[in-house]
């Protein structure tokens, strides 16, 4: 009897120790599955963007193009200065492969000219915005704070070059080419020499209609806008400031972003006579002229 109990006894122990091994690679087998989402693997960062440096930009823009924008340069004769004024100024920067630009000012006997390039390459510190959104973000943030007028977009230009009304005013006496045409092949043409009670008096207002027209078109072709020929995205814009009694300084701006790296130029002309006022269009086309080749040069 006393073997039968001690056998008992030895496999009551038994049991108890293996329930407690059991127990043990549970709770060995919980605790390595306290992170299932530490599996091991790393996160894929977002893509880089497409530049890693930026160009010297007081380099960027040749001496054509500064002949165009800052006419007054070819009229200084002393030729150290004009080799300074070709040069422009290097903006003051920490990192030239985040952020660099170059200013120009020229000055003449009847007008001050302006020209401003900057450069910057936008880098993202978040794995999950790529270096281009982030430069997209940067861009919109300047567009919203331009304002444009509400569903203003490029536009194709006219077929033949229509007058700029609304930028620089033609003497009262000069009509434009689209409202002299009506005129001419009116019926009074082809009537005798008559007087101007000939012609029948809807020709004038026709031709004041037209006129109107054409100068409405052109203000609304120049009005800013987003450009579509530009880069990944891209806006103008343009505004006349007066800043002081007499003269009137219009600045336009040209921005644009292509992949990582968004590009401010900025286009300033100050007449010295009173009541002149700087032709939009011609200053429009210089900056967007300007602009494409610096987009070229990106290679964008």
């Amino acid at each position: 009897m006393q073997r039968k109990a001690y056998a008992t006894g030895t496999a009551a122990l038994l049991a108890a120790l293996l329930a407690g091994c059991t127990s043990g690679s549970g709770d060995a087998g919980q605790a390595d599955n306290a992170n299932p989402g530490d599996t091991g693997r790393t996160a894929v960062a977002a893509e880089p963007g497409k530049y890693r440096t930026l160009p010297e930009p007081c380099g960027a823009v040749g001496h054509d193009a500064l002949d165009t924008l800052l006419p007054g340069i070819q009229r200084i004769t002393d030729p150290v200065q004009r080799d300074r004024a070709y040069e422009g100024d290097a903006e003051l920067t920490f990192d030239t492969d985040r952020k660099v630009g170059c200013r120009w000012k020229v000055e003449s006997a009847d007008v001050t000219d302006r020209l401003s390039v900057d450069f910057e390459r936008v880098v993202s510190y978040d794995n999950a915005v790529s270096d281009d959104d982030q430069a997209q973000r940067l861009f919109q943030e300047k567009q919203a704070a331009a304002d444009l007028p509400a569903s203003s977009g490029d536009t194709a230009p006219p077929a033949t070059p229509t007058p700029t009304a609304s930028a620089k005013g033609s003497p009262s006496g000069d009509a434009s080419p689209s409202a002299k045409a009506p005129s001419g092949n009116s019926p009074s043409s082809s009537a005798t020499s008559g007087s101007a009670s000939a012609t029948p008096s809807g020709s004038t207002d026709a031709s004041a209609d037209a006129s109107a027209d054409v100068s409405a078109d052109a203000s609304a072709e120049l009005q800013p806008r987003t450009l579509s020929d530009l880069g990944d995205e891209a806006y103008l814009d343009d505004q006349l400031s007066t800043s002081g009694p007499t003269a009137e300084q219009r600045t336009v701006t040209v921005v644009f972003r292509t992949s990582n790296v968004v590009v401010t130029l900025q286009y300033e002309e100050q007449p010295t006579a009173t009541g002149t006022v700087p032709d939009s269009k011609e200053m429009q086309d210089r900056a967007r002229d300007l602009a494409a080749r610096l987009d070229d040069a990106l290679g964008g």
